[in-house]
């Protein structure tokens, strides 16, 4: 395998990265005590077994009770350093569900509504033009029939483009103005943009606003920068920075204390390090000491920019697994909570080839739909170094695993984790 690594891969949401030579065998643990789960247990072993992965971790949840935990190896390849509920992974994509909640927030307080224009608060988006061909001429457009809404930054269904996704002219542009959805490494390889990026969020919002729409608004279901462009609506919406906003209105209220667009200095010795394949070994293209996360990002990506530990995500998921609140701190109703977390596009949306064929989507996640195996009403998504969360408030479970790994596409970790985890929870 060669180390060309594409955009899509490294910053997609569940872009589905490969083998290594490892020194040691590091034990699996069961971090906390209580029930055991076997089939997770085995999965998430055979990878550092295996010498795939250095290390992965699965958090395991049923109604409102705390997680287990189960754990093999180290934050690093050869590391003394076990990985447990307060290692530091980067969750890319798993950001956009974060997002997603956080405007569904702003819907519960009357502050933002499902279905209302973003142009009523970004006022550069009240007349798009959408190009004629996908991902063709620039020039050849026409003016868009559908105004944008909260539902289609919600859903992906805007029409906006994504620097992993599109190609020739939309892409190429999206890159020069710097409407990129992240950064994913310091070091200069094939495949990755090391473009300038926006310099906040909301010269990304008006930069991206004088570019062609890719569709329609609200006709197909196309991965894009809309949960980054949410982040500038929440802004405008609540009066405040969006980071500011999920710190004071999230994060705190809900005790995420390791939940970072920006990795302190101090928490460095939590944070894992970053792979990519390269000639049947895993080369570190983050390493945790010199990661870019410790830089200051140019404005917090909506899309793919949180870096949290499976302890700190675990609250995200037990308050939607809660429907809304953790205890007493509520942070939306029951009904927008369960809102969120349902179907919110309808049979009219275009989602043949895509992540979500035959599925739904909600407010940043994917949703299951009757006859999905898992059965309906799963809620989540995943992230491009092989995470995955998810949470099923009808069933009253909810579980994620970790690694970290790109492409994700070259395991098989983050496609079936999730499966595994729901596997041991009906055994249970």
């Amino acid at each position: 395998m060669n180390m060309m690594v594409s955009r899509r891969t490294m910053l997609g949401g569940l872009a589905l990265a490969g083998g290594f030579a490892a020194t040691s065998r590091p034990a699996l643990a069961l971090v906390d005590s209580g029930p055991t789960f076997p089939a997770t247990q085995a999965f998430i072993s055979g990878f550092v077994e295996r010498k795939q992965l250095a290390g992965t971790l699965a958090s395991i949840g049923r109604g409102l009770a705390a997680p287990h935990y189960v754990a093999a190896g180290a934050t690093a390849l050869g590391g003394s350093v076990p990985v447990d509920p307060d290692s530091l992974w980067r969750i890319y994509s798993m950001t956009k569900p974060v997002t997603g909640i956080a405007a569904m927030m702003l819907i519960d307080r009357g502050k933002l509504g499902l279905d209302q224009p973003i142009a009523d608060l970004l006022p550069a988006f009240a007349k798009m033009q959408v190009q004629i061909t996908p991902d063709g001429s620039l020039t050849e457009v026409r003016p868009a029939k559908t105004a944008i809404t909260v539902r289609h930054l919600l859903t992906h269904t805007a029409g906006l483009g994504y620097s992993i996704i599109q190609k020739g002219p939309i892409k190429d542009a999206y890159t020069k103005n710097g409407l990129l959805p992240g950064k994913v490494t310091r070091l200069p390889l094939p495949g990755v943009d090391n473009a300038a990026v926006a310099p906040s969020l909301a010269e990304f919002a008006d930069r991206l606003a004088k570019l062609p729409l890719v569709y329609e608004p609200g006709t197909r279901w196309s991965y894009s920068v809309s949960l980054d462009l949410l982040g500038r609506v929440i802004e405008v919406a609540s009066g405040r920075p969006f980071d500011a906003f999920l710190a004071e209105e999230m994060f705190g209220p809900l005790g995420m204390t390791s939940t970072f667009f920006q990795v302190p200095a101090s928490e460095v010795g939590r944070l894992t390090t970053n792979y990519a394949p390269f000639g049947g070994a895993l080369v570190p293209i983050d390493p945790a000491a010199s990661s870019i996360y410790l830089d200051k990002p140019e404005f917090p990506f909506g899309g793919a920019g949180l870096v949290s530990s499976a302890r700190d995500f675990d609250r995200f998921l037990l308050m939607l697994a809660g429907k809304g609140a953790i205890g007493s701190t509520r942070l939306m109703s029951e009904k927008t909570a369960m809102l969120a977390m349902s179907n919110l596009i309808d049979d009219s949306v275009e989602r043949k080839g895509t992540f979500v064929d035959g599925q739904g989507f909600g407010a940043g996640g994917r949703v299951s739909l009757p006859g999905n195996p898992g059965g309906p009403g799963i809620f989540g998504w995943g992230g491009a170094a092989g995470t995955l969360a998810f949470v099923n408030p009808l069933r009253g479970v909810r579980g994620a695993g970790y690694a970290q790994y790109i492409p994700s596409d070259t395991l098989d970790f983050q496609r079936r984790i999730g499966e595994v985890i729901l596997q041991d929870l009906g055994a249970a």
